[in-house]
């Protein structure tokens, strides 16, 4: 049996037995940016200058300063862009950040380090020692797995992201 005909039928299955997809639908304005502001730990929504949806984030164990080498705990700061998407997510639901662009990976490279990778926005804990723990990620933007539902749905990839300190 092809793997999308089994698809296709779990889906239905699950559907008949009333479990909610954790995928979601979105017809309106297209979300043009995303702003982070890491200090009051908010996430932006915008189409153009509008914010669309706003959200509480948590961010990584050490979130003052750029990101600068792998494991450092830090959540990058500066201009990227959402270029993957990962269904499959340990965390829900996840999508990509850019991160690292070529100067993180010079300055990185100067240190003689890794600058690290996998910089995601990505919905809750699974381990119970990190559920109701602040700033809890390895360097990642973290919201409760509804919240990325809907972000997963609006957001685009190449959709710019301005991480603010």
């Amino acid at each position: 049996m092809k793997l999308t005909a089994i698809l296709l039928i779990g889906t239905v299955a699950l559907s008949a037995c009333g479990a909610k997809s954790k995928f979601k639908r979105y017809n309106g304005p297209q979300v043009t940016q995303i702003l982070i502001d890491k200090s009051d730990r908010q996430m932006f929504l915008l189409h153009g200058g509008k914010v669309l949806k706003s959200y509480k984030v948590d961010l990584g164990f050490a979130p003052v300063g750029h990101k600068q080498i792998e494991g450092d705990g830090r959540t990058p700061e500066g201009l990227y862009r959402i270029n993957r998407r990962n269904p499959n997510s340990a965390y829900h639901l996840s999508i990509g950040i850019s991160y690292p662009n070529e100067q993180d990976r010079a300055k990185a490279r100067a240190l003689g380090k890794s600058p690290g990778g996998d910089i995601f926005i990505h919905g809750g804990p699974k381990l119970r020692r990190n559920k109701g723990k602040k700033d809890w990620t390895a360097g990642c933007i973290s919201v409760s797995n509804k919240e990325i539902e809907v972000i997963y749905a609006m957001v685009d990839d190449g959709t710019p992201i301005l991480i603010k300190p």
